[in-house]
């Protein structure tokens, strides 16, 4: 199913402050820890602690999130499906790579091993 261009306006405006406390509820209440989503999202983005909680308090747009970015060279690796669409079938970049980080956070919360997650 291919995104709208309405579809990518609303992701690239969301702001990640607004997105990580539905992250970590999702992960938390499966058994997962913050530190391990904070794991994941480091490894994606290359982002640690202290920035992610700047992005948090400044209210970043996904937009500005990922122009910060450096996208493991990995990332390339995460497909499937999340929220009805086919990640490796995404043509807006932008859309994709909030995907990826979609997709990891399932990953975490469904219990796959952090090897696995992480690509290793």
């Amino acid at each position: 199913m291919p995104t709208t261009p309405e579809h990518n306006e609303r992701i690239a405006k969301m702001t990640f402050a607004s997105v990580y406390p539905l992250y970590l509820t999702k992960v938390e209440r499966k058994g997962r820890t913050k530190e391990e989503l904070h794991q994941v999202i480091t490894w994606l983005t290359g982002f640690d602690e202290q920035i992610l909680h700047q992005f948090i308090d400044e209210k970043v747009t996904f937009k500005t999130f990922f122009e910060r970015a450096q996208l493991n060279p990995k990332a390339q690796l995460i497909t499937g499906t999340i929220c009805g669409y086919k990640i490796e079938e995404i043509e807006n970049a932008l859309t994709q790579q909030v995907r990826y980080l979609d997709k990891l956070v399932d990953e975490l919360a469904k219990g796959r091993k952090m090897e696995k997650i992480l690509r290793a």
